[in-house]
């Protein structure tokens, strides 16, 4: 099984910006964990802060993979564009945010995303890349 985390905006700061919302970890020290956790599965993890490169990720990984885990930070409210991309492709994407983005601005009560995903995962810090692993792995 090959699956990947896609990591958007800002979340390359884990560890740093708002510890009381986001932990006190980075994320890849997370990663490291979850490697460790999963030995079976092929894990990638790739981050980036720019829309257009979470795009093109998806257009490269999203014919080939078994599961695409996805925080597009908030690209999510914003971004028709990943929208539209996750609709292109066949590999099945579970949006995950580690806060829960329905107690916070009302700016973040909408996703672009969600109906184009097999599910979403929200508000349980990073033991949602975890539940979002395990959902693939059934």
């Amino acid at each position: 099984m090959k699956l990947i985390i896609i990591n958007g905006p800002n979340l390359n700061l884990l560890g740093k910006r708002e510890p009381e919302i986001y932990g006190k970890n980075t994320f890849e020290e997370f990663f490291a964990y979850l490697q460790e956790k999963y030995p079976h599965i092929t894990l990638h993890y790739f981050q980036s802060n720019s829309e257009g490169a979470l795009i093109d990720k998806l257009h490269e990984v999203g014919f080939t993979y078994d599961g695409i885990i996805m925080n597009a930070g908030a690209y999510t409210h914003t971004s028709i564009a990943i929208a539209d991309a996750i609709a292109g492709i066949k590999t099945g994407v579970i949006e995950v945010h580690i806060s829960n983005v329905h107690a916070r601005e009302a700016f973040r009560h909408k996703s672009y995303m969600a109906a184009k995903c097999v599910g979403s995962i929200a508000g349980l810090g990073l033991t949602g890349y975890e539940l979002a692993i395990d959902y693939f792995l059934q």
